[in-house]
Parts: structure tokens; sequence; C-alpha cells
């Protein structure tokens, strides 16, 4: 399979748009949502000029340099031989957020076809298993890859009953919220964990 290169010159979409004016806010923007965390005048960022062609991503030009890659599988909250689950950062604001990666150093369009085929009923196990968390409603996977080279899946659990932290936000109150007890942390990433070794795969010792 081919991977599409990254453009070198700017495309018709961007040759459009003009560089450092200030965009108007629409009436209809998601500023209106009810869901929407801040409050308060908005003004949107003049749009910078575009970055042709763009730096590397984290782990692109070396794998051997990818921190994913780089980072002992015991350390994953669960591994199989394919794949890993791990925590993100050493705190958390929601009830769980981790991440899905393959261990092999692959993004989405070069997934070999055999992981490829794994990844739904993965994502399904994984989100099982953090739904299995007390008071969880969804689970919300999100991948954006514009960070990291390596492919990654966030999975982030939105409580029950907070309706005002559902859909696109549900990552920015991530940051609003406060932090929840260490050990209330561990014991949601030890419950996740179980219930995913519970299907194969190994469930890791966390500290």
């Amino acid at each position: 399979m081919t991977v599409p290169s990254t453009p070198q010159e700017p495309s018709a979409f961007v040759r459009r748009l003009r560089a450092g004016e200030q965009l108007p806010l629409p009436a209809d923007s998601v500023a209106a949502w009810e869901t929407f965390p801040f409050e308060g005048d908005l003004r949107v960022k003049p749009l910078q000029p575009p970055v042709l062609p763009e730096p590397a991503r984290s782990g692109e030009d070396d794998p051997e340099e990818c921190p994913t890659c780089r980072k002992p599988v015991t350390e994953a909250l669960w591994s199989d031989d394919h794949w890993r689950l791990d925590a993100v950062g050493t705190e958390s604001r929601l009830p769980a957020v981790v991440m899905l990666q393959p261990r092999g150093h692959y993004d989405l369009t070069d997934l070999p076809a055999e992981r490829a085929a794994e990844l739904g009923p993965l994502l399904q196990r994984a989100e099982r298993a953090v739904r299995s968390l007390d008071g969880v409603a969804r689970v919300h996977v999100n991948r954006w890859g514009d960070g990291a080279a390596h492919l990654h899946f966030w999975l982030l659990a939105r409580p029950a009953g907070l309706m005002q932290l559902r859909g696109t936000f549900l990552p920015v109150w991530e940051e609003l919220l406060p932090p929840l007890p260490d050990e209330e942390r561990r014991q949601a990433h030890r419950r996740i964990a179980a219930a995913l070794a519970a299907e194969g795969g190994t469930a890791h010792t966390i500290p």
C-alpha cells in the first residue's frame, strides 16, 4: 500500500483563505451549544500562514525514537502480542482516559490487514472494559494523529448524568475538571486491565 505523501504546496482550499484575517464568529457556532465549556465574549484567532512541508510528527522520521515503541510494555495497563492499552499521563479528570495502540510502529494508513481486522473487536472490548467502571454513561473514542506518528486511539469515559459533558467538548472538559484521587484512578485502571484480560492478553501490575 502506498502511503500518501505530505503536500509540499498549499492546496486550492488553503489558497482561498487569508492568513492573518480575523474570522467572524457565526451566531450558530459551537459557542452557542449547551455543551460549550466557556462563556463571555469570544474572538476567533486569525489564521496563520500554512507551514509546508509540515514538520515531522513524533516518531515519524525515526521510529527508533518513537516514545510509544520505547516504552516498556510492562508499563501498559494491558497488552497482548500486538496491542497495548495505556493510561494517559499521571492523573485523570474523568473516570478514565486510556489509549489503545498497536505494539508495532504503524499509522492507520499502513496498519497491516491482520491488525486492522483486530481493531474493531478490540475497540469494542476496550469500550466494554471502560464502561465496567461505576457511573460511566458513554465512552468517546477519538483518533487525531497530528502529534504522533504511532497510531493511537483515545478512549474517554463520560460520567453518567453530566449532560453538559456530552459530545465534542469532552476532551476540553477533561482539562477543566478537578483531578481524581490517585487511588481512585489506580483502581479504575486495575478494573479496566482486568476486564480486558478476562477476554485475553495480560493485565500488568499497576502500582
